[in-house]
């Protein structure tokens, strides 16, 4: 085993051509996409649509090899393609999109629960002014869904000049500076309020209450629904139904959008832009360098290497 290793060693020392070296590095690259499609995958939380199980800012880990062989079952988290982009017919560049597409540009991932897998019936209804959902005549218990309100934060920090005001989860008789969940501050949530009531918006969302559409069309809530899955089509919902969109606006998942099972939070910040979509940008020192004065008080310590469930 020794003189194995003895041998690459002097054999990876060799001198080598410009050619050689490009190929080596090519293979390196192509290794390390397929690890990276079929092994596991490092992820960004986008949105607020899973708190309060995952936070906006988070940085997760997704297994996306056990998938391969064990199919999803009930309650799982998973990541997901951006279902409602428009993706190419070609099949060549459908598949870019799906698998090397996130990665640069146009797609982006999701985070959502599985609700329904093949073959179930999900029903969603209003009982009693609270949304609930039924799985083949069953009545789910759901102690994963986000039980705090949510309230909107106009985040002065956030780098697009065109930003709108964001809805985060916060728990009511603490003070905004102390929020256990994200960093907001009275004038935030004052200017937030401002706007929203001028364009004819809630500011306030609370928990286990109707979501609405705010379209022409608002006679049905989406929290109204009658499925029925086929052999490859899953139900999948954020916990934060409030604030979520998922399967009630754009139907059935198919499998092939699923990338893989997250199973813990790497790490979790406080953090309102993104830096692109390289993986390798969603990391400790980059976060660093986005706001080196108070990085250290946007870490949220508690979360830290969590496993999600």
């Amino acid at each position: 085993m020794l003189a194995s290793i003895r041998k690459f060693r002097v054999w990876y020392q060799k001198p080598r051509s410009r050619f050689g070296e490009f190929v080596e590095l090519v293979l390196l690259l192509v290794l390390v996409f397929i690890i990276r499609s079929v092994g596991f995958g490092l992820y960004a939380v986008p949105s607020g649509s899973m708190e309060t199980t995952m936070l906006c800012g988070e940085r997760f880990f997704a297994d996306k090899f056990t998938p391969l062989f064990v199919p999803f079952k009930h309650g799982d988290v998973i990541t997901i393609d951006e279902p409602t982009y428009q993706y190419s017919k070609n099949p060549l560049f459908n598949w870019w999109q799906h698998w090397v597409g996130f990665i640069f540009w146009g797609t982006t991932n999701w985070t959502k629960r599985v609700i329904g897998v093949p073959g179930d019936h999900i029903e969603g209804k209003i009982e009693e002014g609270k949304p609930v959902v039924y799985r083949n005549g069953q009545k789910l218990d759901e102690p994963y869904v986000n039980k705090y309100p949510l309230i909107g934060v106009y985040r002065f920090d956030n780098l697009s000049p065109l930003s709108l005001p964001v809805f985060r989860s916060y728990v009511p008789g603490v003070p905004f500076e102390q929020q256990p969940f994200y960093r907001m501050s009275y004038s935030e949530v004052m200017y937030a309020k401002q706007l929203l009531t001028e364009h004819g918006y809630e500011d306030i969302r609370y928990p286990y209450t109707p979501a609405t559409t705010y379209s022409n069309n608002t006679e049905k809530s989406p929290d109204i629904f009658d499925v029925h899955l086929g052999p490859d089509e899953y139900w999948a919902m954020g916990d934060n139904r409030r604030d979520s969109t998922d399967s009630r606006f754009w139907g059935t998942l198919k499998r092939n959008f699923i990338h893989g099972k997250v199973k813990f939070c790497l790490y979790s910040i406080d953090l309102n832009e993104s830096w692109g979509k390289l993986e390798f940008f969603h990391i400790f020192p980059f976060d660093m360098l986005r706001h080196p004065i108070d990085f250290w008080s946007r870490v949220r310590w508690s979360r830290c290497l969590s496993a999600v469930y």
